[in-house]
């Protein structure tokens, strides 16, 4: 890991893997270190991936105030990030929660972005989407793990957790509904996700302050970054619904939906998912 100290004393902490053109990536959760984007499905073959530990987690400090994870405050990271890197312009990645960030990032400083990719994330809840993902959740009912996994992401999304540790467990056993297929190789992944430490007081903030009133639509046209926005044809929380959002928003922008797939699209389609990540930002094709 490297780190760098921001303005405020914390400690920033990410990891480079690879060689080649420089992505920025910023992960989701939010609460969740940079741990579980992996090598994003083989990317570092061809790429060198900047791998940011979001505030509060993995080798990153937590900020001294408990509620300091508002979005603009993850895109003060980035910028801090940036500088740190000595880059004029990035390349930046954003999956899930890290989308959002990587959103607002490009809107507010639009001439540092070269190149912007968001996958499976969304500029806002919108009712469209609640009701694609009850009925996602729904139409796994028959599965034996759904009774469990739909308890969890109740409890979740309630704020039914205190300790880092009780949110690491919910967001385990909810872990099925994020994915096209849940089998061993996906429930595999899952336990390597439980592994690794979580931030409950993000999670918390995002949920019950945030989730249910941002809304990234109108900053949308400030971004001039060419774009690609990616996600899973099954992805039930950020799927084709929002991925449409954003991409009425943009004005140069590509979008790809992979087909049988769920959230984590460098898991379940590594292949497709380094295809289209690769052939946007001009990377020849691997040997």
């Amino acid at each position: 890991m490297e780190e760098l100290t921001t303005k405020d004393g914390r400690r920033l902490a990410y990891k480079r893997l690879g060689s080649g053109a420089t992505l920025v990536c910023h992960g989701g959760g939010p609460g969740f270190s940079s741990h579980y984007l992996g090598n994003l499905g083989g990317l570092d073959e061809r790429l060198e991936l900047v791998l940011l530990d979001p505030r509060g987690t993995g080798g990153s400090d937590r900020p001294a105030d408990p509620r300091a994870y508002a979005i603009e405050d993850y895109v003060d990271d980035v910028e801090e990030l940036r500088l740190g890197l000595g880059l004029e312009r990035i390349n930046i990645f954003g999956h899930s929660h890290g989308g959002i960030v990587a959103m607002a990032y490009a809107a507010r400083q639009p001439d540092r972005v070269e190149r912007l990719i968001l996958a499976s994330t969304l500029p806002r809840w919108a009712p469209e989407q609640e009701a694609a993902m009850a009925e996602m959740v729904a139409s796994h009912a028959n599965e034996p793990w759904y009774a469990d996994a739909k308890a969890a992401l109740d409890a979740e999304q309630a704020g039914d957790f205190e300790t880092d540790e009780e949110m690491a467990d919910l967001a385990f056993r909810e872990s099925p509904f994020y994915f096209s297929r849940y089998g061993d190789k996906e429930r595999g992944y899952a336990e390597m996700l439980r592994a690794d430490p979580a931030n409950a007081d993000t999670l918390r903030f995002f949920n019950q302050e945030i989730l249910a009133t941002f809304d990234l639509r109108p900053e949308l046209e400030m971004i001039t970054a060419p774009t690609l926005v990616i996600t899973g044809a099954d992805d039930f929380i950020t799927g084709p619904v929002p991925a449409a959002e954003i991409e009425q928003g943009l004005a140069d922008v590509a979008k790809v939906i992979i087909p049988g797939c769920g959230h984590f699209l460098f898991v379940e389609a590594p292949e497709a998912f380094g295809e289209a990540v690769t052939s946007f930002l001009g990377v020849p094709s691997a040997a």
